[in-house]
Formats: structure tokens, C-alpha cells, sequence
């Protein structure tokens, strides 16, 4: 600054505001450079001008960290974008224009890696580059007749290439702009200087390794054009479809040869790569984009703390841990930043003299350097310990574990004796399922091998505790049997022994949530975040969320419909994990279950209105009505959703639209895809039935309703409602509903109506065993229903109070407190409903095909409900 004095102004003049990119830019464009040398000063001089006002406006207190790092990458990209566009037309001059195989011209496509593909660049930092170019081809002049000494494309992007590292990178009497690293392109310094998507393409199907993939996470083209067809090819590679928990061992034993040559060069004191360092926080961000990226959608962001902001979103990290890493993360940037405003060199060392270290702790603001340590330390601190606890290391020493000899086939008495001691009675069947395991696990690959005979003997361990350890033995062995070929979800289970134990207990309680995880072994990443997998779900945030992921695939319905059914694959084992553990009850469990098919059904509603390929409106005048179950908000995991659709609307294509829009709605909801089905669905219950109009005007339907239905169909409405679409519909359809159930009725002439109906039912559901069928013999689920339902269409003319949706036990308490049948009466069928769905449940998920039980053992309980019958429905 003594040699220029004229750029101490200049800084000051910039102090009251950030340096703008268009600032930049009118620097470097007026007056135009004449030659490569004018270029070179031009480009220097504005990257000391920019160097001086960033520093001063840190050091001041007026830049926060956000402002250093985009002002910096600005700056970045300003000159590249400069000294590209001046090389590339000095050489076209000479080469003529490099063409795609349909003529038309290429530019090359400036890739930045590192912290400036983030937008996160560090002052005195080099930039980390790759060079590529769409297609391979030639140049051509644009006038046939002008003399040109044509290069293939290849040659004159490598020229461009090195031209363009020497303008940024070469040492003049004015400096440099940036030092240039491109080592992290395909093959590293052996590696051609400039190549082809195809190539690129080629070189990451073949041969990308581990650590490359950490790299490209912030891969971002700053030039050029078809960086949708780049993303295309890089995108696959960094973000895996599938769960891949192989990311945690590439990482670790990448961090771990960083931490070597860290003790080796002895820069413990390096605040990026030292312990507790910037790195560590990076690489925690990196590891569940790597592992999840492919999944979520936003987690395939650039900026490190973008990426753990969203973490904490999708319930992947603790809004503590997220804020500890983040302050850790602005104070060590900060902190990096002024080491290297001391002579700006690219460094991370805290300085080893005395004036150095003053003023260091005097500009991050602290009254000397022990207390500047005290606070570093307290950050690396923090960010040690969330490191080891996302990074912690499986226990790799199976001959450690006792039931080693038990898992590797070591057969004889002290083998069973270990396996009666860790709880199983029958040790002879536990061999014979381990060697049938191993028998076909035995073509693994060496590495997956090693991670299986990591995971069983913990694994067995864990099962010998259940209640039925040999049934959870063969859910695990046939589950290990279906994911072994894909070494992430064993991996997932050995470096996470809190999912292991979650999954036996899921494994162990319902043959159910088995079947379901083995057939999308996807769902076992839901369990290493017990925090999320147990906290209530907020139906309003996961709805946007939803959203968002679907919004993330327009126009491409396989994968919206896929991504629906995870959806709902997810939360469904978010409850059963709840419900499991004793967290809800019954009727909780209902509501939330009910909640995501309604958030399901409107996203579903949404993209199939999109779909239609012709619409007469923007916004359909539908809606979605449900019916039974889940019009009760009675659903359970399997159950099937009653469905009706209403319009109103009076175009005269609304009928044939709605008609299709109902029809593809239903196949959204029960077309098999790889990841399953939505819901199967039964439509029998609109107007007419299965023989009617798939979509009815709320005008007919109101017809219907009062002209034409049976008392069968009446009785369905109590336990109907709104569920999606336009909520006038919905409004219309409520008030026709409590018209309807409100309608005065011939007392005896209902009671025939419903118990012949009742009479059907029993008919169609006989029960040949000597057990009590919970749900439809006498005294079960389904007499209750029925007597709310005659007690709602006998006495609403009356006690409007009836016509609310508000279940079979609100609705037996108001018919007991209105005095239409005895309050004791009333309370104890409720109670007997609410113990029937119990243990129907609970036999549901125990995997049994009918809820059957020793009539003995639910005497009281049918007593009670025989009463409620008797004096509703009773002679």
C-alpha cells in the first residue's frame, strides 16, 4: 500500500458498503483492455483493491462472515469470467470457433470445486478448477473464406485452459488474482488439461473413487452453457439412489490420512485441519449429503452451513448440535481469515511470535491471546464431539464379542450354553438358522463378509433378549438375506448399534414391520436418528416438505409416485416405532395415520390435476370424500381407503375431466411400483356403486342422497367427511350430510332396515372356529358401529349434537348424556370398543390374518356390548 497509495483511498472509499460484483465488473471493463499483459494488470489491481476493502470492512465489524466469503467468491468468478471471454476470442481469432457435432459453437465450462464451487472462498485462498467442454469437434471459422489454422476442440480448450491458469495465477510485478489447483480433475496432475462431458462421464462411472465424490459435492459450473446435461452426469454419481453408508468408512479413512499428515508436519495448531478443525465441520455436512443426497433433495446444496440448516429440517441432526457446529464454523472462518490477512498467504497456522498472536486476539476481538486459545479450544471442542459421534467407528473386532463362536459355526456344548445364556431355548434351531444364513451369504464379497461377521454377533446379542428370540432371529436372518447385496444397509446397521437395536425391537413385534422393511430396506436409514424416528410428527411441516420433494421431479410421474409411496413408507415406520414403544395410544395412532392419508391424498389430487394433458380451469372444483376408516379417522397400517369424488362445476367438460382425474387419481393411489402401492382403494360407496358414475355433481349427489339412497348408504355418512380439494365442496358436502342424518325417520321401519343390513354383514363374514372374531361376531367392533349409527339416524332430527363425525365413543357419551340410552350403558360399550380396537390391533400386528381370541378372554367386554345392542336394536 506504501508503493499505492492511491488504493489506501480506495479502500476507504468502499468501507460503508460491500464491494458489488457490477463494481467489479466496471472495473475490468472500462477501459478495455488492449493486450494479455493489460488484462494481467487489470485483473491484479482489482484483486488488491477488492483484498483492501474486504479486510477493512472485516476488521471493522461491518462484513460479516456471509459477505467475506461471496465477496470473495465474486471476485472469483468476475476475473474468470474476464480472462476466459479474452483468451477465448484471442484464440478463435487465430483457430476459428470449436463446434458441437450440429456446428454450433462450444465454450468451455469452468468448473469450480472446493470452497468457491460453495460460494464459501476464504481470502488469500487458491481456487481448486476443472476445465471441460461439451462435445469433441473442431473448429471452423464463421466465414469459410477467412484463414484460420483449425485445432480440434480438445486442442483449443487446452490452450484456453492454460492461457486462463496463467492469467489468474501467474506471479507478476503486480502479484497474482488467484493460484490455480487442478488436481481434482479426472486422473490428477496425469490428467488431460481440459476434456469432454464424455469423457468426465466415463472416467466417473469407471473409475470415480470415494473422495472424489466428497469433491464434486460442491462441483459447480461458473461458464459456459449445458450445465443441466453436466448435472445430469455428475449428479448419479455424488448422490446415490440408494442409502449409502459406505460414505462413513470413505470419509473416516480419508479424515484419518488427513490427520496423519497433520501429526507428521506437526500442525496441530491448524484451524482447518487440526482437530476440531474446519474440515471435521465440512466433512460432517459432506457425509449425510453423500448418504442422503440422493433421497432429499436439498441436501444437494453447496454451502456448508446451508446443508446443516437442513439437517436439522429433515430431523437428521439436533437444533444444538447444528448451532454449536455453526458457531464453531463462523468463529474458525473468521479466525482463518485474519491469520491470513496477516501476510496474506494462504495459511490455517496460528503464528508463532508474539506480535502475531496480539494482534490476531486483538482483531477476533478478545483482550489477548490466552483468551482467544480459551474460546478456540472451546469451539474445537465441541466440534471434536460431534465428529466422534457421526464418525465413531464400528466395532470392527468381531473376536471380541462372545458370541463370536457362535456366529463363525463353532458347534459343542459351550456354543450352547452362550446361546441359552443370552436367551435363546432352543439352541439346536439357532444353529441350524445361522448356518442357512450363512449358507446363503456365502458368494459376499470379502468386504461385505467382514461387515456381516461384524454385525451378527451384537446383532444376536440383541434378539436373545426379545420375546421370542427364535421368530426374531429368522425376521433378521431373511431380512440380512435381502439387503446383503447392497453392503450400505449392513454397513448402516454396523456403524449404528442404536438402529441395530431398533430394528430387533421392530423385528420382534410385529412380522408386519418385518415384511414391510425387508421389502424397502430403505426405511432402515429412519432408524439411526431416534430423536426424529420418536418425535411427534407435524403433519403441516412434513406436508411441505412433501411438497417440495415432489416439486423436485415436475412432469415425471414415476418418480413423484415413487417418492409418495417412501413418503408414506417413512412415516408409517415412524409411528409403528412409536407405537411400539408404548408412545401412543390407540386412537393417536389413528389420528396420525388418518393425517397421512390425507396429506397423500391432496398431493395426489394436486399432481394428477397437473398431469391432465387438457384442463378447463386452473383449479379443479373437486373433492376428495372419505368414507368408512378413514372418514371415521380409524385407520390402521393396512387399512384400504372408502372413497368418493364430488365436483361442481358447471363447464360442459366437467364431468368427462373430473371423470378422468378421478380415474387417475386412483391409479396414482394403487399402481404397484418398485416402491409398492399408495393404498388400495374401494369406490362402491358413491352413488349406484360399483355401477355408477365415478364422479358425481354435488347437485346429483344431493339427489341421490335424498331420492334414491339406501339406509345402508345413510349410515355410511356418519362416518363420512371431507378430506381434499375445495373446501366449498367440502362445505357443500357437510351441510348435505347433516341434512341428511338430521331427516326425521319411522322409528321401527330403520331398526329393520339396519339389522337386516347387520343380518348381511354377519352372513358375509362367517366365523366356523371356536373363537371370538373381534370385529364381526356378536358382541364385537361391528354391533357397536351399528348402534352408533341407528342411535345417529334415529334421534339427530332431535339431537343434532349426533350429526358430528366425532367417532363411535364421543358419539355413544352424547347418546348417553341426551338420556337416549342409560349413561352407564353408553360408558361401558365405549369402554368395551376402545378395548376391542385394542386388541384387534395388536393382533393385526402380531401378523394374524383374522383378530380371534378365546371367547373367555373377552366375556366382559361382549357382555357389555350385548347390552348397548339390547338397548338400541333389541326387541
Amino acid at each position: 500500500m506504501a508503493a499505492q497509495p492511491q488504493l489506501a483511498d480506495a479502500a476507504a472509499g468502499q468501507l460503508g458498503h460491500p464491494f458489488a460484483c457490477a463494481a467489479m465488473q466496471a472495473f475490468i471493463a472500462a477501459p478495455p483492455c488492449a493486450d494479455e499483459a493489460a488484462l494481467h494488470q487489470r485483473l491484479r489491481q482489482l484483486r488488491q483493491r477488492v483484498w483492501l476493502a474486504v479486510t477493512a470492512r472485516d476488521l471493522a465489524g461491518e462484513a460479516d462472515l456471509a459477505e467475506v466469503t461471496a465477496t470473495w467468491s465474486a471476485l472469483a468468478e468476475v476475473c474468470i469470467a474476464a480472462a476466459l471471454d479474452f483468451h477465448h476470442a484471442a484464440l478463435a481469432a487465430r483457430h476459428g470457433e470449436p463446434r458441437d457435432e450440429h456446428g454450433q459453437p462450444q465454450q468451455m465450462v469452468v468448473v469450480a470445486m472446493g470452497k468457491l464451487g460453495g460460494g464459501e472462498l476464504n481470502v488469500s485462498s487458491d481456487i481448486d478448477l476443472v476445465y471441460l467442454y461439451p462435445e469433441e469437434g473442431d473448429t471452423a471459422a464463421d466465414d469459410p473464406a477467412a484463414s484460420i489454422r483449425p485445432l480440434s476442440s480438445h486442442e483449443f480448450f487446452v490452450r484456453l485452459g492454460r492461457k486462463l491458469t496463467a492469467a489468474l495465477g501467474e506471479n507478476t510485478a503486480d502479484g497474482y488474482v488467484f493460484r490455480v489447483d487442478l488436481r481434482l480433475r479426472p486422473w490428477g496432475d496425469s490428467g488431460p488439461f481440459a476434456m469432454g462431458f464424455a469423457m468426465l462421464e466415463d472416467y466417473l462411472v469407471a473409475q470415480g473413487r470415494p473422495w472424489e465424490r466428497y469433491a464434486w459435492i460442491k462441483a459447480r459450473p461458473l461458464t459456459g452453457a449445458r450445465h443441466d446435461e453436466l448435472a445430469s452426469i455428475v449428479r448419479p454419481f455424488v448422490f446415490r439412489k440408494y442409502l449409502d453408508f459406505g460414505a462413513f468408512a470413505a470419509i473416516r479413512d480419508l479424515h484419518v490420512q488427513i490427520r496423519r499428515e497433520v501429526a507428521r508436519r506437526e500442525m496441530a495448531h491448524d484451524v482447518k485441519l487440526g482437530p476440531g478443525g474446519i474440515r471435521e465441520i465440512e466433512f460432517i455436512a459432506q457425509v449425510f449429503q453423500l448418504i442422503r443426497g440422493g433421497r432429499i433433495a436439498a441436501l444437494q446444496q453447496r454451502p456448508t452451513l446451508t446443508v446443516l440448516a437442513e439437517l436439522v429440517k429433515n430431523g437428521l441432526m439436533t437444533a444444538d448440535a447444528q448451532q454449536e457446529l455453526a458457531a464453531a464454523y463462523d468463529f474458525l472462518r473468521r479466525l482463518e481469515h485474519r491469520i491470513q490477512y496477516l501476510d496474506d498467504a494462504q495459511t490455517q497456522l496460528l503464528p508463532d511470535d508474539a506480535e502475531s498472536r496480539a494482534i490476531l486476539a486483538e482483531a477476533m476481538g478478545f483482550p489477548g491471546y490466552a483468551a482467544l486459545l480459551v474460546a478456540l479450544d472451546r469451539h474445537r471442542n465441541k466440534v471434536t464431539r460431534h465428529f466422534e459421534q457421526v464418525f465413531a467407528a464400528p466395532q470392527t473386532d468381531q473376536n471380541s464379542h462372545p458370541l463370536t463362536a457362535v456366529c463363525c459355526g463353532t458347534a459343542g456344548a459351550a456354543t450352547r450354553a452362550l446361546l441359552e445364556n443370552a436367551g435363546y431355548g432352543d439352541p439346536e434351531r439357532v444353529l441350524s438358522s445361522l448356518d442357512t444364513l450363512r449358507q446363503n451369504t456365502a458368494r459376499l464379497a470379502e468386504s461385505t463378509q467382514l461387515i456381516l461377521n461384524a454385525l451378527l454377533p451384537p446383532a444376536l446379542e440383541i434378539i436373545g433378549s426379545q420375546r421370542d428370540p427364535q421368530a426374531t432371529l429368522e425376521r433378521f436372518a431373511a431380512l440380512v438375506q435381502a439387503i446383503a447385496r447392497r453392503s450400505t444397509y449392513l454397513a448402516l446397521l454396523a456403524e449404528y448399534p442404536a438402529a441395530l437395536r431398533q430394528l430387533v425391537r421392530l423385528l420382534a413385534a410385529s412380522p408386519w414391520a418385518a415384511q414391510m422393511i425387508t421389502q424397502q430396506p430403505q426405511l432402515l436409514d429412519e432408524l439411526i436418528a431416534p430423536q426424529h424416528l420418536m418425535s411427534v410428527p407435524d403433519w403441516a411441516q412434513l406436508a411441505a416438505q412433501l411438497h417440495d420433494e415432489l416439486d423436485a421431479h415436475p412432469g415425471d410421474t414415476e418418480a413423484q409416485m415413487d417418492a409418495l409411496r417412501r413418503f408414506k413408507q417413512v412415516q408409517t415406520l415412524r409411528l409403528l416405532a412409536q407405537d411400539v414403544a408404548g408412545r401412543l395410544t390407540l386412537e393417536t395412532l389413528s389420528d396420525h395415520l388418518s393425517y397421512l392419508a390425507d396429506t397423500l391424498l391432496a398431493e395426489t389430487l394436486t399432481r394428477c390435476w397437473t398431469g391432465l394433458k387438457t384442463r378447463h380451469r386452473d383449479t379443479p372444483r373437486f373433492a376428495v370424500i372419505g368414507y368408512g376408516k378413514l372418514g371415521g379417522k380409524e385407520l390402521g397400517y393396512a387399512s384400504d381407503l372408502d372413497l368418493v369424488f364430488l365436483y361442481d362445476d358447471t363447464d360442459e367438460r366437467a364431468q368427462e375431466t373430473y371423470a378422468r382425474l378421478a380415474q387417475r387419481i386412483n391409479t396414482w393411489l394403487g399402481t404397484l411400483t418398485a416402491a409398492g402401492i399408495l393404498y388400495e382403494t374401494d369406490l362402491r360407496l358413491r352413488p349406484d356403486g360399483a355401477s355408477g358414475l365415478l364422479v358425481s355433481s354435488t347437485e346429483a349427489f344431493r339427489d341421490y342422497q335424498l331420492h334414491h339412497a339406501w339406509v345402508w348408504e345413510h349410515q355410511a355418512l356418519t362416518r363420512a367427511r371431507f378430506v381434499c380439494g375445495d373446501a366449498a365442496i367440502g362445505a357443500i358436502f357437510e351441510a348435505l350430510r347433516r341434512e341428511i342424518l338430521c331427516l326425521p325417520r319411522d322409528a321401527a321401519k330403520l331398526r329393520g332396515e339396519v339389522l337386516s343390513m347387520r343380518e348381511k354383514m354377519r352372513a358375509g363374514h362367517l366365523n366356523d372356529t371356536r373363537l371370538f372374531d373381534l370385529k364381526h361376531d356378536s358382541g364385537g367392533i361391528v354391533d357397536v358401529e351399528f348402534c352408533v349409527q341407528y342411535l345417529v339416524l334415529r334421534h339427530c332430527a332431535a339431537h343434532p349434537e349426533l350429526a358430528d363425525n366425532a367417532g363411535n365413543i364421543a358419539l355413544l357419551q352424547r347418546a348417553g348424556a341426551a338420556g337416549l340410552i342409560p349413561a352407564d350403558t353408553a360408558q361401558a360399550a365405549a369402554s368395551a370398543y376402545r378395548e376391542l380396537r385394542r386388541q384387534q390391533h395388536a393382533i393385526k400386528l402380531s401378523g394374524a390374518e383374522y383378530a380371534r381370541v378365546p371367547p373367555a378372554a373377552m366375556e366382559n367386554v361382549r357382555d357389555a356390548v350385548r347390552a348397548l345392542w339390547n338397548t338400541v336394536l333389541g326387541d
